[in-house]
């Protein structure tokens, strides 16, 4: 659902554009092992200069399934995406921290209030030049 302040189309509010290098998304494998459609996506902030930071799901994923990223997820390029579903493309524009889902027979809705996962990272923070001694 949108009203006037939310924007839902590439190059509103400079939310598109962000990532210019990557062409790679991560995709669950149930899309194309199961031929599932992609029912809901988010933008991370990529790993690495070919990802575009792109995570897309059919919605049957278990958190059993979504433990095991290497094993679940391949990357796929946008463009056989496009080929696999022509209303990706214009969904795929937009900058990390987007989310996007449909119901199946409805169009794409975006999502605001879903948390996208990150990986963890354990950051000590000091002032004490004794930490940094060798």
């Amino acid at each position: 659902m949108s009203d006037a302040t939310t924007p839902e189309t590439p190059n509103s509010n400079n939310e598109t554009g962000q990532t210019k290098s990557g062409f790679l998304a991560l995709v669950s494998r149930l899309i194309f092992d199961e031929k599932l459609p992609v029912r809901f996506m988010y933008k991370t902030v990529p790993e690495h200069l070919n990802d575009t930071g792109w995570r897309l799901f059919s919605g049957y994923e278990d958190d059993e399934f979504l433990q095991d990223e290497v094993a679940n997820l391949t990357p796929v390029p946008l463009e056989k995406l496009y080929g696999m579903d022509a209303s990706l493309e214009e969904k795929l524009a937009f900058n990390a921290g987007t989310v996007w889902e449909r119901a199946p027979g409805s169009d794409w809705e975006r999502v605001y209030d879903f948390r996208i996962p990150s990986s963890s990272i354990d950051v000590t923070i000091t002032n004490d030049p004794e930490q940094f001694s060798g």
